[in-house]
């Protein structure tokens, strides 16, 4: 618990360093560059299909015209805007983790390896193509397990679960990974992670929940509709500081618990594979 609640606190000091905020501004300038572009492409597309969508079930064409006898028509014309943006926050939300872990991810863990572990030697157990890979691999699969939850969502409590533990899960797989790819070598990884896997996931949960806060920002581009434009790179900047703090708090653990490993001789011993041993001892 120790080791959790330092590597937060310099996670969050380390979030008002002016190399952070400068690096944050590049994912932001992606990930708001491809979503107005899509939002260009497909807004009104996807609009219409939800709204006609809407129309062709009895049920809900008749709580919209009772919504407009009561004189309520305006929250009739906001469902199908809100369906679209819940639809595309996930995707949003894993864009920006995989931006995050592509372009500030290896700057930030190089930052804090920099000026807290200068004398903490370089393994290199992850190459930036296997970074690659991992990423866009778990992303795939947390992309699979949202949609596979969206029936669970129309359960209340769920919808408040089922997400944030999903965005946590990727979190934990994609910035752990990161965090430890240069300095660790694959067996030190591979520990690691296993030794510190609820702490880890622990802290992606966590940063999954304050994740969750841009759909505030969503809504209210919906109700908003003229300050939608505003709002969307307003909530992926939020998005990129999260995920940049949680890459923060991951690279301060991992490698805090990377030095703590190599303190003990005896199990970075048991790490070296057994035909290395053998060729030192000849």
């Amino acid at each position: 618990m120790g080791l959790l609640l330092d590597s937060f606190w310099r996670a969050a000091a380390y979030c008002l360093h002016p190399r952070v905020i400068a690096l944050s501004f590049l994912p932001l300038i992606v990930m708001v560059a491809i979503a107005l572009g899509a939002g260009w492409l497909w807004w009104d597309g996807a609009v219409d299909a939800v709204f006609r969508w809407l129309e062709s079930y009895e049920l809900i064409s008749r709580v919209g015209g009772w919504l407009v006898s009561l004189g309520f028509g305006g929250l009739r014309t906001v469902m199908a805007p809100l369906i679209v943006i819940f639809l595309a926050t996930p995707v949003i939300v894993v864009g920006s983790i995989v931006a995050v872990a592509v372009l500030m991810a290896p700057a930030l863990v190089h930052l804090v390896g920099e000026r807290r572990f200068p004398a903490l030697e370089k393994k290199r157990g992850g190459s930036v193509l296997a970074s690659i890979a991992w990423s866009i691999g778990s992303s795939l699969l947390a992309l699979i397990a949202l949609v596979i939850s969206l029936p669970l969502w129309l359960i209340p409590p769920l919808i408040l679960v089922l997400p944030p533990l999903i965005w946590g899960w990727l979190t934990y797989r994609v910035m752990a990974f990161d965090a430890l790819a240069e300095h660790a070598s694959k067996e030190e990884r591979r520990l690691i992670l296993k030794r510190h896997r609820w702490p880890l996931l622990g802290i992606g949960v966590l940063t999954g929940y304050l994740g969750a806060a841009p759909s505030i920002v969503w809504a209210s581009g919906a109700l908003f509709a003229a300050a939608f434009v505003i709002l969307v790179p307003v909530a992926i900047w939020i998005y990129t500081v999260v995920f940049a703090f949680s890459s923060l708090w991951f690279a301060h653990y991992a490698l805090a618990a990377l030095a703590l490993l190599r303190q003990q001789p005896i199990e970075a011993e048991a790490m070296v594979p057994v035909a290395s041993r053998d060729d030192h001892s000849r």
